[in-house]
C-alpha cells in the first residue's frame, strides 16, 4: 500500500546530481553560507563538527582553475581545464581526520551527513551540486593551493551551478532487495 510522500521525501527522491549545463549566474557566498548553516545540523558523534569548507566564488573561479590544471601533467591540463571550467563554483570539503579508526569513520559519516544536507538543501534551492572525490583531492600540491593541513582530508569537491535541465532520474533497487530480517 503507497502512503502519500511527504515534501522531504519527493525532495530526497528528486535530487540529482548535476555534473554539466550549468547556467552563468553567480552562486553568492551568501547563498553557501545559508545553506552551509542548515547543512552543519547533521548527525556528527560528540558534536565534533569535523569539518571546515573552502569557497571558491563564481569570481575567483578562473583564478582557481588556472592554479589548479598546474598541478596535473600537462598532457592533461587542457583536459582538467575544460572539466574544472564547467561549475560556476566550487565548495571543497575538509574533514579533521582522527588517527582513530572508530572516530575517523565517525567523521567522515558525519561529512557525508553534511554533504548530503548540503545538497538537497542546494537542489530545493535549484542549485546543483555533485560531490566529485577525483583524484586530485589525494595529490600534495592540491593540499598546500588550499591550505589543507596534516590530520585533514580532502573530502570532495563540491561542483555547484544553477541548471535549466534536470538529469533524468536512474532507477534504485528497492530496500526490500537489500532487507534481511534477523530472526533468532
Amino acid at each position: 500500500m503507497e502512503h502519500a510522500k511527504s515534501r522531504l521525501a519527493e525532495i530526497i527522491r528528486e535530487r540529482r546530481s548535476v555534473k554539466a549545463g550549468y547556467t552563468d549566474k553567480e552562486v553568492t557566498q551568501e547563498t553557501v553560507l545559508t545553506l552551509l548553516n542548515d547543512a552543519i545540523w547533521a548527525p556528527n558523534h560528540g558534536l565534533r563538527e569535523p569539518w571546515r569548507f573552502i569557497f571558491v566564488s563564481s569570481a575567483e573561479k578562473q583564478g582557481f582553475v588556472e592554479d589548479l590544471v598546474k598541478t596535473f601533467p600537462p598532457d592533461m591540463q587542457e583536459n582538467r581545464r575544460n572539466y574544472f571550467s564547467q561549475p560556476a563554483a566550487f565548495l571543497i570539503v575538509v574533514m579533521a581526520e582522527d588517527p582513530r579508526q572508530k572516530q575517523w569513520e565517525e567523521n567522515f559519516g558525519a561529512v557525508s551527513s553534511l554533504i548530503q544536507n548540503f545538497q538537497l538543501l542546494a537542489w530545493e534551492q535549484k542549485l546543483g551540486v555533485v560531490w566529485k572525490t577525483n583524484t586530485q583531492i589525494y595529490d600534495p600540491k592540491v593540499r598546500d593551493l588550499l591550505g589543507v593541513k596534516p590530520g585533514e582530508k580532502i573530502a570532495g569537491f563540491l561542483h555547484m551551478g544553477y541548471f535549466e535541465t534536470v538529469p533524468p532520474q536512474r532507477t534504485r533497487t528497492p530496500a526490500e532487495a537489500k532487507l534481511t530480517v534477523y530472526k533468532k
